[in-house]
């Protein structure tokens, strides 16, 4: 199977939630104390088998180059192996992506020289694990043309931006609005098998489709790989060919049950997300022994703590996530999440937080339900979320009272 499927991982949009895409793209967001969002989807990869991936990328897209070279060059180029970023190449014209389709028709070539029976279609910018090989061995067994991965309206925490339609033998009849449905639905998750041969034959025709309806800032920010493939490659192909829902949290596959699924869509959807890890039974396994989420891991010392210079205080943490490098100097964190070489001093509260790598935080400063975004310098005495009219002159603030503080800010 690994030769017989070629994927493509797409990474081309800025996404949301938007504070934090500034200076990054969604895959690139860090995620869970110590992964970029698209470890997740390279993860599910590398565990169903899948070692030809080509992963296209254009916005602000330095951040995961980077990581792509850092922590996933493991696989055997002399095995027919790769993780290659795509980059737009104009070869045919100077243009850039100006969707998910027109990025496959710029890079039609590295599907034409492949011998893949099959292509993959994932985005990049969503959080789940799942076993891709099931899915696959799915779409074989059914006959399908195309197969489109689905989750219930309660496997997301956002409303779908289509619906799927499908009869008892799970066969896709049509696309509708979720607000048009009665009762349960399916919706796509952004996984979709497309026969190669079909692909190729129908590509032309679906960009074009996709061209009409693209907003004008889509080379800035073209729609997510889920949504675009389910509104511009379902409806063209439904009434000529098989498309067949995959279920997603059923019994097949090898990782556990939990059926999680997010998209991050908003700065209270990622910071809630980040929460629910911190959980007794968290929605979202990270421990799954044989199915461990890869990234790249700095060679830092181990998170500690010590006392405080001046107090004599001891450091404590209470039901968060310490990644290695992270010092507590006589500070108080409860229910946060602290990413590598992060530094909280002597008389400090962190309650409620997420903080990126290399985060400082001053004697005394105290902050609750704020994202710090990486290198954030807070000073002596700070307070921030306690007077969000305050924090707004400063920050961003979500519609949840959730803080943002940009990248590099000195406070």
């Amino acid at each position: 199977m690994p030769h017989s499927t070629l994927t493509f991982i797409f990474a081309i949009e800025r996404g949301r939630p938007a504070p934090l895409t500034e200076h990054r793209t969604k895959a690139a967001i860090p995620f869970a104390g110590k992964y970029r969002v698209i470890d997740f989807t390279l993860a599910n990869c590398l565990h169903s088998g899948l070692r030809q991936i080509l992963v296209p990328t254009q916005y602000k897209s330095h951040s995961l180059h980077k990581h792509l070279r850092d922590a996933w060059s493991l696989f055997n180029a002399e095995l027919g192996e790769f993780i290659t970023a795509v980059p737009p190449q104009m070869r045919d014209e100077a243009g850039w992506y100006r969707g998910v389709l027109d990025a496959l028709r710029q890079n039609r070539y590295l599907i034409e020289r492949s011998s893949a029976q099959q292509v993959l279609l994932l985005d990049g910018g969503l959080v789940y694990r799942m076993d891709y090989a099931e899915l696959l061995g799915y779409h074989r067994e059914c006959g399908a043309s195309i197969t489109c991965a689905a989750r219930t309206a309660e496997q997301t925490g956002s409303e779908a931006a289509v619906a799927l339609n499908c009869d008892d033998a799970d066969r896709v009849l049509e696309l509708t609005q979720p607000a048009e449905t009665s009762g349960p639905y399916s919706a796509p998750i952004g996984a979709y098998v497309i026969d190669r041969d079909l692909l190729l034959a129908e590509l032309d025709a679906l960009v074009a489709v996709e061209a009409r309806s693209a907003p004008e800032d889509c080379v800035q920010s073209p729609p997510g790989a889920g949504a675009d493939l389910a509104m511009h490659l379902l409806p063209a192909l439904l009434d000529r060919h098989p498309v067949h829902a995959y279920r997603f949290g059923g019994e097949r596959g090898r990782v556990t049950r939990d059926r999680y699924w997010t998209d991050l869509d908003s700065t209270d959807a990622y910071f809630d997300a980040n929460m629910a890890l911190l959980q007794a039974d968290p929605p979202l396994d990270l421990y799954q022994p044989d199915w461990n989420i890869l990234t790249y891991q700095g060679q830092y010392p181990p998170a500690r703590t010590v006392p405080g210079t001046g107090s004599g205080n001891e450091g404590i943490f209470v039901n968060s996530m310490l990644a290695a490098g992270t010092v507590i100097r006589g500070g108080g964190v409860s229910h946060s999440v602290l990413f590598p070489l992060v530094e909280v001093e002597d008389g400090t509260i962190v309650d409620e937080a997420i903080l990126f790598e290399g985060v400082r935080v001053g004697e005394g400063a105290q902050i609750r339900r704020c994202i710090c975004d990486k290198d954030v310098v807070i000073g002596p005495g700070q307070r921030i979320g306690f007077d969000l009219a305050a924090d707004k002159a400063r920050f961003h603030v979500s519609r949840g009272g959730v803080v943002v503080v940009p990248k590099g800010c000195r406070v």
